[in-house]
């Protein structure tokens, strides 16, 4: 290996190290607990080095984001894919992503709360957003009639998700009928 293999793999490393104590940070004290000073102390590099790999907070917490869209979309197609029919497509992806932002709250509200610096729903999407919204958009089009545009059908079945778990996690929601709320989703949608 020549030495400038071993430095790009040390810095893509070093990449790594940043945005998974990101990640470990701001899901133990949230996201305003993530600042490029304790980052820096987290890993213990400097802030220049911190710099030299992202321009900022926002940066990294983009980075993050697009990670977590990644694990999103795997979840989803695992999920969907298992599903015998559209029907338990439909309720097994509710259920999964439903799951992954109650277990990772400060990852989920990177992908979908927070403003950052990523452009959703263009072309210029990194690719692993456009994944997760192709997943969910591959679960909706078995139910998308011949006049239904299957975008909106599939932004508005998502904005249902998201609206849903927002108001459960701000307390505007009884937790104990989240299931019932969730099914009822699932049951508009999928007939």
């Amino acid at each position: 290996m020549s030495i400038q293999e071993r430095r790009e793999r040390e810095r893509a490393e070093r990449g790594r190290l940043i945005v998974t104590t990101a990640r470990e940070l701001a899901e133990a004290e949230g996201w305003d607990a993530v600042t490029t000073r304790r980052l820096a102390e987290e890993i213990e590099y400097s802030q220049p080095v911190l710099y030299s790999h992202f321009k900022g907070k926002d940066a990294i917490m983009a980075a993050v984001a697009v990670e977590g869209c990644a694990e999103l979309a795997a979840e989803l197609h695992t999920v969907r894919t298992s599903a015998n029919d559209p029907q338990q497509a439909i309720a097994a992806v509710g259920a999964a992503y439903a799951a992954f932002a109650e277990q990772r709250p400060a990852l989920y509200d990177v992908m979908f709360t927070h403003i950052v610096d990523l452009p959703f729903a263009t072309p210029q999407a990194p690719p692993a957003l456009q994944e997760a919204f192709a997943e969910l958009r591959e679960t909706v089009r078995p139910f998308a009639g011949a006049d239904d545009n299957l975008e909106i059908l599939v932004e508005t079945f998502w904005s249902g998700l998201h609206g849903l778990l927002a108001l459960m996690r701000s307390g505007r929601l009884r937790p104990e009928d989240h299931d019932r709320r969730l099914a009822a989703l699932i049951r508009r949608f999928s007939t």
